[in-house]
């Protein structure tokens, strides 16, 4: 059950939304309800309530839904022209939900700066980066190619910007020989079959390599359970072929089953050598917070799949997250201290004795378990 449908001081989002007001601070929410009064809804679609700038953009966003036609006008026009400083802030950050990113994107997507800036964010849709592609200039164009994730993860980018003619040649070329390398099988883009050819030789043209299992078919094996989060754990024999089958699997079809599949696929490709496959199954929307700790605290685990945790505001605001990668030594020590202030005294003191952490850490939770405790000794005298 979501968070608005237990709490009712909570607005439902009006309909057709699929934004929910509990991402905003509490004392926003009645500027969102649909059931507030109009002036109350109208002060936050003109941004005159005060607001951090990734909220002010999940607010308009909501706004644009609102029951009453004003106040949608109102909050798209204000959504279009808000000053540099709110949206060179807001753009970048990660925290910001997906569905608002997406939304900005297609509304900013000709102010090259701000496009820019969306397609950098890692929370931006796919959908809406592929939607871009097909028309972005070329400098958006190359920075989209950069992002090999999301390339593989959604092939349709990749039919987007073999089809924009402002994309250059050879930046084309670039993308269509990565993902011919990776697996991916496009019959229907002709820069893809030039791209095998070059890459496998003429005879590719008319017999492509065998691309090997495709995750449609792991899922439809798996049935049942590769939708069911909370289902049982495989039979060995099962889990075997699973493992087989994934194997077998190009880098594309691995990061699409590590997106889409359940517990046990995740499980098997967190593990795999491919970078991008790991990051696509720490980034999938499935992911539980059990397999995040579970990530964070393995020490065998892709220093990429650590960057993408240590990086999520939400997830680093569970204790036991912080303190699984405070014990992790592929974490770098920068991030390492910064979460350490943050840890209870028990657990610096546990944290000094443990022999187990790198010294560097046992050390500085030492000094820090000292520094917070010395004050209350010498009250106690």
């Amino acid at each position: 059950m979501s968070t608005a449908a237990a709490d009712p001081s909570i607005p439902a989002p009006p309909p057709g939304c699929p934004f929910n007001a509990e991402f905003l601070p509490p004392n926003l929410r009645k500027h969102v309800d649909p059931n507030a009064p109009v002036p109350l809804r109208m002060m936050a679609a003109k941004s005159l309530v005060p607001l951090n700038p990734a909220d002010m953009l999940g607010a308009l966003y909501m706004l644009t839904f609102d029951p009453d036609a004003g106040v949608r006008e109102t909050a798209t026009k204000t959504s279009a022209g808000l000053p540099d400083r709110i949206l060179g802030s807001a753009l970048r950050d990660e925290g910001v939900q997906p569905v608002v990113l997406g939304y900005f994107l297609d509304l900013l997507k000709d102010k090259e700066a701000y496009a820019e800036m969306l397609v950098l964010n890692p929370e931006t849709p796919d959908d809406a980066v592929s939607a871009v592609a097909a028309t972005c200039s070329p400098k958006v164009a190359e920075i989209i190619s950069q992002n090999q994730l999301r390339l593989l993860r959604k092939e349709d980018i990749v039919r987007n910007l073999c089809a924009n003619p402002g994309v250059p040649a050879s930046l084309v070329d670039s993308v269509c020989d990565f993902a011919v390398r990776s697996g991916l099988v496009l019959a229907d883009v002709p820069a893809m079959q030039a791209a095998r050819v070059r890459i496998y030789g003429p005879q590719a043209a008319a017999a492509p390599p065998d691309p090997g299992p495709t995750a449609e078919e792991v899922l439809q094996e798996l049935g049942a359970d590769a939708q069911a989060e909370d289902a049982a754990p495989m039979e060995d024999g099962k889990r075997l072929t699973l493992a087989q089958r994934i194997m077998k699997m190009s880098i594309a079809e691995k990061i699409k089953l590590g997106t889409l599949g359940n517990k046990e696929a995740r499980s098997a490709l967190i593990r795999d050598t491919n970078k991008l496959v790991c990051v696509a199954v720490i980034r999938s929307p499935r992911i539980t917070d059990g397999e995040v700790l579970a990530c964070a605290a393995n020490r065998a685990i892709n220093e990429d799949v650590l960057r993408v945790i240590y990086n999520n505001r939400e997830w680093t605001k569970m204790q036991k997250v912080k303190l699984a990668l405070v014990k992790n030594p592929k974490v770098p020590l920068t991030v390492t201290m910064k979460f350490l202030n943050t840890l209870r005294d028990a657990e610096l003191k546990d944290l000094s004795r443990d022999k187990n952490v790198p010294a560097a850490v046992q050390s500085f939770a030492k000094k820090l378990h000292e520094k917070k405790t010395a004050p209350k000794k010498e009250a106690g005298k």
